[in-house]
C-alpha cells in the first residue's frame, strides 16, 4: 500500500477503491500480515510466560451497565504491573473489559476500536450493538492459533443498546464463541469468585450507584480469594476502574468516585471481612 511516488501527496489506490465498511476485511486484503491472527509465531517449547491480566465484572441496571476490573497483571507467581488498565470504551455506546495475555488484548482492543471508527466514518452510522459483538467475536476467533499456544483473550464486550434501549452485556470464549449474559457476568482468573459474589448482591431493580457497588464488591471478593486479581491498593491510591454506559454514551468514574466507593467498602470489610450477607429467603 505504498504511495506512488511519482505523485507525491496521493493516497495509494486501495484507500480509494470502494469495499467493504469493515477495516479487518480492507486489512485481510491488502496487508493481511498486519493482523495480528496472521502473524507467524516461532516455535516454542513449553508455555509462553507473558504478563495476564484478570479480573473483569459486567452488571446491568434499568438505566445501562457497568463495567469494571481490578488493576493487576501476572506474569506466573509475579506481580508484573500493579495499575495496569483493563476496560476500555470501544466507541460512544459500548466498551470493552480484557482478561488474558495482556498485550495481546490492549492490541485487540485498540483494532477493534479502530474497526468501529472505519465502519461510522464509511457507513455514516452506528453499528448495532449486536453487530459490534459479532466483529469482536470474529477478531477473537482469529486469535486462536495463539490462544491454543496460551496467548489467549477473553473479554467481556457491554454496552447501551440504542434500539433496544436497555444496556447489554456479552462473554466469549477462546474461539470466539458469543453469549449474552443476562444481569451480570464475569471473566478471567478470579471470575469464579466475582459471579459468586454478584448472584448474591445482584438485583433487576439495581440503581446505577448499586450496580457499581456491586461490581467493586464483587472484585474486593475476587482478589480475597485469588491471588492473580488485585484489590484496592489504598497505600499506592490504585482503584478499580469502573466505566458506566447509558443512553448518555460511555462515562468513566473519576479517581475521586472510585475511592469513595472503595473507601466506603472497604470500611465495612474491617466489621465485615466477607463481606455483605444475602438474605437466606
Amino acid at each position: 500500500m505504498e504511495a506512488n511516488p511519482r505523485m507525491p501527496g496521493r493516497l495509494p489506490a486501495a484507500f480509494l477503491t470502494p469495499g467493504s465498511p469493515s477495516f479487518m476485511d480492507f486489512l485481510a486484503d491488502h496487508q493481511p500480515e498486519l493482523l495480528p491472527g496472521r502473524r507467524p509465531l516461532p516455535p516454542v517449547q513449553g508455555a509462553v510466560e507473558a504478563p495476564h491480566g484478570t479480573t473483569i465484572v459486567a452488571a446491568a441496571f434499568a438505566g445501562g451497565v457497568v463495567l469494571a476490573g481490578d488493576r493487576r497483571a501476572t506474569m506466573g507467581n509475579i506481580i508484573a504491573q500493579r495499575d495496569i488498565e483493563k476496560v476500555f470504551p470501544a466507541d460512544e455506546y459500548s466498551a470493552v473489559g480484557i482478561a488474558g495475555t495482556a498485550g495481546l488484548a490492549v492490541e485487540m482492543v485498540k483494532l477493534f476500536q479502530l474497526e468501529l471508527e472505519h465502519f461510522e466514518k464509511v457507513e455514516g452510522t452506528l453499528l448495532s450493538l449486536e453487530g459490534k459483538a459479532n466483529r469482536l467475536s470474529t477478531m477473537i476467533r482469529g486469535n486462536l492459533g495463539m490462544a491454543l499456544q496460551g496467548l489467549a483473550v477473553v473479554p467481556i464486550f457491554a454496552g447501551w443498546d440504542v434500539d433496544r434501549e436497555r444496556g447489554r452485556i456479552f462473554s466469549y470464549d477462546v474461539t470466539g464463541g458469543r453469549s449474552e449474559e443476562r444481569g451480570y457476568a464475569a471473566t478471567g482468573s478470579g471470575s469464579v469468585f466475582a459471579r459468586g459474589a454478584l448472584k448474591k448482591l445482584y438485583r433487576e431493580d439495581l440503581g446505577e450507584q448499586d450496580a457499581v457497588t456491586a461490581v467493586v464488591q464483587a472484585l474486593y471478593d475476587a482478589a480475597d480469594d485469588d491471588s492473580a486479581t488485585g484489590g484496592p491498593d489504598l497505600a499506592r491510591r490504585i482503584y478499580p476502574v469502573v466505566s458506566v454506559i447509558t443512553g448518555q454514551g460511555y462515562r468513566r468514574l473519576s479517581e475521586e468516585e472510585a475511592s469513595g466507593i472503595v473507601r466506603s467498602i472497604h470500611e465495612r470489610r474491617l466489621e465485615e471481612p466477607d463481606g455483605p450477607r444475602a438474605a437466606l429467603l
